[in-house]
């Protein structure tokens, strides 16, 4: 490609041609991601113009992300070609081909929540005029905080005052909040890989992030999800834990996702209780037990933290909706949490009962299925000459939603998720996951 001038133009008009000259070989990959173009100096000489004129054109190329400025150095170009065409691809996926089954979903069951007596309790704070013309408290509603006291003490036996307590929009926003008050630690230990959203905020503190090793000075678990599919961790390995954090001098975070989903045996005790709320940070939310969408999560700090983040806490912001956490805080006084905990744990027991039949019906009695004594899935090995890309592509065209757990040669396990799917779907759903494992190219 070359580009010829139209000299005829007014000065003013002649960057809008350089401009367009450099952003079709950048979408057309002929300035690969990365390159740079060429300086301010060489590009005037080589064109015969002005410097103005070059330096205009781009600053229009900067402003629109085709090229990025780096200090010292000169223009770059930007992976924008990448980006757009890869958000095309998938604009025209999900076009083509809406989702009839999903078993990769994280949501919950539409029968399990009573939409209208939720909507009572909203509608109840929002006439409560005089409290909501003022911002939340950065460290949640305290009528909210001193119920989650008393719930957490009867419910996990975390002995906990409301002061304790620091409530946001998800375990995430709360996160952000931690990594400051544990600027003296430096190393980060979780479970594995999956938990992006964690590891990415300690990430960009600067803390290194290692898994499963326990000499790290901050160790993240998750003891009630231990495993994609619902192991539990023993009271054993519990203790075990506590105390060697404790002799080592290093913090838990506990991080009790999915605690109240424990079929097959007793609850076990939560590590803060164990610990007798030393050397431990609890988390807890009710993404599971209530709505996605509301966003409302807790996390109990240990004494020394506490009094740390007391004295910042007025530098931080509610990320919380103050209607929704005074909307929860009379939900919980009124027995409705309790009585939904109750309810969706016999609902995802007969659910996950359904999925692990289903599986067995379509698959045969000796298919490779791995289940807990918790949660809301189970993990099924396939046998399989496709890599995993080509399944998820099959899957997609037929509307399938699937997790990849782990591929390896002749073998991909799946995490399927019973808990947004009705039960009547999951023989069918089986069906086509059989047929598309088994399609040859």
């Amino acid at each position: 490609m070359e580009l010829i001038l139209d000299k005829n133009k007014k000065k003013e008009h002649l960057y809008l041609e350089v401009f367009h000259y450099y952003r079709e070989l950048i979408m057309e990959k002929k300035l690969p991601p990365g390159s740079r173009i060429p300086s301010l100096r060489k590009c005037s000489q080589e064109l015969k113009l002005s410097r103005t004129t070059i330096e205009n054109a781009y600053l229009q190329l900067a402003a629109e992300g085709y090229i990025i400025s780096k200090a010292q150095s000169g223009y770059y170009v930007t992976d924008i070609a990448d980006r757009q065409h890869t958000s095309v691809r998938k604009t025209e996926k999900h076009a083509q081909t809406p989702c009839r089954f999903d078993f990769a979903s994280s949501g919950v069951d539409r029968e399990s929540f009573r939409f209208d007596l939720w909507r009572r309790y909203i509608k109840s704070a929002l006439r409560q005029d005089e409290r909501l013309l003022s911002y939340g408290e950065p460290q949640g509603e305290a009528d909210l905080r001193d119920t989650l006291a008393d719930y957490v003490r009867e419910r996990r036996n975390v002995l906990c005052s409301g002061e304790d307590i620091v409530i946001g929009a998800g375990i995430q926003s709360l996160l952000h909040i931690l990594c400051p008050l544990l600027e003296q630690r430096q190393t980060v230990s979780f479970p594995n890989p999956s938990f992006v959203q964690g590891s990415t905020v300690f990430h960009d503190y600067g803390f290194q992030v290692d898994y499963r090793n326990k000499d790290c000075d901050i160790i993240y678990v998750s003891p009630a999800h231990m495993t994609k599919w619902g192991d539990i961790m023993p009271v054993s390995r519990r203790l075990e834990l506590v105390n060697y954090s404790a002799a080592h001098g290093s913090l838990v975070i506990e991080d009790d996702f999915e605690n109240e989903f424990v079929y097959l045996q007793k609850p076990t005790p939560s590590l803060f209780g164990l610990a007798g709320g030393q050397n431990v940070v609890y988390l807890g939310t009710f993404s599971r037990l209530l709505l996605p969408s509301i966003r409302i999560s807790f996390m109990v700090l240990p004494p020394e933290l506490s009094a740390l983040y007391r004295k910042k806490a007025d530098q931080y912001n509610q990320t919380a909706s103050k209607a929704e956490q005074i909307a929860l805080c009379q939900f919980i006084r009124d027995g409705h949490l309790a009585a939904q905990t109750r309810k969706l744990k016999r609902l995802y027991s007969v659910k996950l009962k359904a999925l692990r039949s289903a599986v067995q019906e379509v698959f045969g009695k000796d298919s490779q299925i791995q289940t807990g004594a918790a949660g809301t899935s189970l993990a099924l090995t396939l046998s399989t000459t496709l890599t995993w890309q080509e399944l998820q592509k099959k899957a997609q065209t037929n509307g399938l939603r699937l997790q990849l757990l782990r591929e390896a040669p002749g073998k991909i396990t799946l995490i399927l998720s019973c808990s947004s799917m009705p039960v009547a779907d999951f023989v069918p759903a089986c069906k086509l996951l059989k047929d598309i494992s088994q399609i040859q190219n």
